[in-house]
């Protein structure tokens, strides 16, 4: 396989025949264990022996290529990202980290060169939780740290996710052989678009992820009085819309001015929902994230003790239900500093900065150390047909990923 697969042209281009499997016309749709997954999975399954790797298809459905060291069953550095996407998605998202892994491959195995390490490029089959709303399913399952509880899971056609397995030719009850041992694993590595504006506002292709942010998710319900919006005065009313109003003024109060901190209300719904009626009821969803957790944890606190005074100063009442619960998961700094050395041996100047999304990494870090690169993306846009890079920035992550896999050194010290 030619060394050029390391070219930016190269890898865009595999990246527009990847993108064509789709479930709709015009859009990039690709769910979990859909035909549209099976087609992605043989194509980057041919890309892999193309670039002389062995492959295999685990147990919940992640597409696996290796590449054996110097001599065969060293332990692998693991090299991966995820092949579904939203819906509607960009065409970047996930897809450029598997790609990227293989160019790596092919252009180490051009040269015929053999590492002291295996490197295994994993293709995970589902990481953004469109299908079943379970995220992380594939990488959970290498780590060892899927629920089976979700195996129940329905889509919104009411089949189960174990029927979903059974059907693209895996064996629901096998899920557990899909996890890796530790001692078979060196670290893990992802290449990722940075979906967000950092990169481009600093002038520079690639960054070195410092953690994944943690991420609290709360539903909050407030409960006033309904009435006539003709007939009740406004001195006399208990509206439940015009409280939760001040209190996402609050969250963005709260969540401003703090670095690497961000909290946002993404969702709202009043009821009865009628012209001429005072809301009696609200429900808005609250999505806090940090990379440091005690910050996160004191801001939603503080959120919590906001929001509650401002529905006893307006005569309402409030309730919050956590929706979902994450760690701030951190990068390892050896493998970070091998990053920002790969980047310098390239000539790039590449910051450290913190992923507000998630990724696969953060349910890998169960397993193994982890490290990220962000390759910058146009106005940061993501999980959006708009989602763009240039060829040059592709080839810069390229290069940089190829250097740090040939000179990676495992750390010497484990994160905790």
């Amino acid at each position: 396989m030619p060394a050029s697969l390391l070219t930016g042209p190269a890898l865009l281009d595999r990246i527009d025949a990847l993108a064509a499997i789709s479930a709709e016309e015009g859009r990039l749709s690709r769910l979990y264990l859909t035909p549209e997954h099976r087609r992605a999975n043989d194509l980057v399954g041919q890309w892999m022996r193309e670039a002389g790797m062995s492959v295999r298809e685990d147990a919940v459905g992640n597409v696996i290529g290796r590449y054996e060291g110097e001599r065969p069953g060293l332990p692998a550095l693991l090299i991966g990202s995820h092949l579904d996407t939203v819906r509607d998605a960009g065409r970047y998202d996930g897809m450029l980290g598997v790609l990227t892994g293989i160019a790596v491959v092919a252009d180490l195995h051009a040269r015929g060169r053999r590492l002291s390490h295996a490197v295994e490029v994993i293709g995970f089959g589902d990481e953004e939780g469109t299908r079943f709303q379970s995220t992380l399913i594939g990488s959970r399952a290498i780590a060892g740290t899927f629920d089976p509880a979700v195996l129940e899971a329905r889509d919104g056609d009411g089949l189960r996710l174990a029927d979903a397995m059974a059907r693209f030719g895996l064996d629901p009850a096998g899920w557990t052989a899909a996890a890796y041992r530790r001692e078979e694993v060196l670290a893990y590595a992802e290449l990722h678009i940075e979906q967000g504006p950092v990169l481009e506002a600093l002038g520079r292709p690639v960054g070195v992820v410092s953690a994944i942010a943690g991420a609290t998710r709360l539903a909050v319900t407030v409960d006033g009085m309904a009435g006539h919006a003709g007939t009740v005065p406004m001195t006399l009313r208990r509206d439940a819309l015009a409280a939760a109003a001040d209190m996402i003024l609050a969250v963005e109060e709260l969540c401003s001015g703090q670095d690497r901190l961000v909290g946002t209300v993404g969702r709202i719904e009043a009821s009865p929902g009628a012209t001429n009626v005072i809301p009696g009821r609200v429900r808005f969803t609250i999505d806090l994230r940090a990379d440091r957790d005690p910050l996160r944890l004191e801001r939603v606190a503080a959120v919590r003790t906001r929001l509650e005074a401002i529905a006893d100063a307006r005569g309402v009442s409030v309730a919050f239900e956590t929706l979902h619960e994450s760690p701030a998961v951190a990068c390892h700094p050896a493998l970070m500093a091998q990053f920002a050395a790969a980047a310098a041996a390239e000539g790039l100047d590449a910051p450290e900065l913190p992923s507000g999304a998630g990724h696969d990494a953060m349910a890998v870090a169960a397993l193994t150390d982890v490290a990220m690169l962000f390759v910058r993306c146009e106005r940061g846009i993501s999980h959006n047909p708009a989602e763009r890079i240039t060829a040059a920035d592709a080839e810069a992550g390229a290069r940089v990923l190829a250097r740090f896999v040939e000179r990676f050194q495992p750390p010497t010290d484990r994160l905790p």
